[in-house]
């Protein structure tokens, strides 16, 4: 990917993690410089851990349209919270998923671009998507989507195999990036409107305890 695209695509990346940070923080009532902290730290908080593992300059230190992008998302997302005061949940949802999915794409492509192998760039990908989003629900007193039964993680990890798979059979770049996107997205947004969890562990009632009652 050239230094142009990367840029292009982190600085929307950031302005959607922005967005979905001033938005979470609106709905929790908080208010002033609050929703600044909030919007920033989702927007850069994944960038900055993933470029701390990897040994790199923090990527908005040494690019500081990554800061503009995320106080202008932040400043624009309060202007029409004043004329919209109660936008609809479903767009927080569709915000963060993109920026989900964006960021995936982003972590992955820096951390192969950093001699990692596929498996370590997976994981950026990933450390990127989720670890903004893990900061701000836990600051707004929200139990982490990573942390809950949603297709969230899964979503990201299933794009970030997306672009593995059309890496490997040396597809444009374009097409890899788009595919992880494509996948994280409808995965997410399918999951939520059918209804559709990841229910790891679930209690199971032992057949012994179901048939005690018809014993008696």
């Amino acid at each position: 990917m050239t230094s142009e695209y990367f840029i292009v695509l982190g600085v929307v990346g950031v302005a959607f993690f922005a967005i979905s940070g001033a938005l979470l923080g609106h709905d929790k009532n908080i208010n002033g410089f609050g929703i600044v902290v909030v919007g920033v730290m989702t927007a850069l908080g994944g960038g900055t851990l993933r470029d701390l593992l990897l040994g790199k300059p923090i990527f908005w230190v040494e690019t500081s349209e990554y800061l503009l992008a995320t106080y202008s998302a932040i400043f624009v997302t309060v202007l029409l919270i004043r004329y919209f005061p109660s936008p609809s949940n479903f767009y927080f949802i569709l915000i963060d998923t993109i920026g989900l999915a964006i960021f995936n794409v982003i972590g992955i492509e820096k951390a192969l671009i950093s001699g990692t192998g596929m498996i370590v760039a997976l994981t950026m990908g990933m450390t990127t998507g989720i670890f903004g989003g893990l900061m701000r629900d836990v600051v707004c007193r929200e139990v982490p989507y990573v942390m809950r039964g949603d297709i969230y993680a899964s979503a990201c990890f299933a794009g970030g195999l997306t672009y593995a798979a059309l890496f490997a059979v040396d597809i444009p770049y374009i097409w890899c990036i788009l595919g992880s996107i494509g996948v994280t997205v409808l995965l997410r947004i399918a999951s939520l409107h059918w209804g559709v969890n990841v229910d790891l562990f679930r209690k199971r009632t032992p057949k012994f305890q179901k048939n005690a009652g018809s014993d008696e």
